[in-house]
């Protein structure tokens, strides 16, 4: 069985990770969505909120799981048992990034774990999670963004009202 891991912050999963996810989840058997629990970070959500959250968005793939970690990523995917981390990108600065670290895992697990990169659907390459926070913040309007209700607990977060959770963008489609 082929298997693999996402892994993120997810703070909040958008449409982009959505994306990744099920492309992911069509090319492995198995995918674990993990959520990273990053000690210096400041998350919006807790790693509790956020596995529910994912939970709720991947709830109609069947052969995605979600979990949580803290540590390095290569040492998860030990602990599972999967020798892929799946990373998406969005612009050329992102494979610079993503690269270092691909390579730095691959070191340090000895050659056993390999990255794979997807680059993100062109019409979700604008969109960051950190983006995502910035808008809602100032209550604007994510719906572009997220699921309706990610953006409703977005927006609760912020102490908000929800703002138009009826994107007529993505009704009908799955998120």
């Amino acid at each position: 069985m082929k298997s693999a891991v996402y892994p993120g912050s997810f703070d909040p999963v958008t449409y982009g990770h959505i994306d990744i996810i099920k492309r992911a989840a069509a090319m492995f058997d198995e995918v674990t969505v993990a959520v990273l629990d990053n000690v210096s970070k400041r998350p919006l959500f807790s790693v509790e909120e956020r596995v529910r959250m994912l939970q709720m968005v991947t709830e109609d793939i069947p052969n995605v799981h979600v979990d949580s970690f803290s540590g390095l990523t290569i040492d998860y995917a030990k602990r599972i048992g999967t020798h892929i981390i799946v990373r998406g990108l969005r612009a050329v600065t992102d494979f610079e990034y993503e690269l270092q670290i691909a390579q730095t895992n691959r070191k340090l697990s000895g050659g056993d774990v390999d990255s794979i990169f997807l680059t993100t659907s062109l019409e979700y390459a604008y969109l960051s999670s950190s983006s995502v926070r910035e808008i809602a913040s100032f209550g604007g309007d994510i719906s572009i963004c997220v699921p309706p209700e990610i953006g409703k607990l977005v927006y609760q977060k912020y102490g908000m009202e929800p703002k138009n959770l009826n994107n007529p963008e993505k009704q009908g489609e799955e998120a």
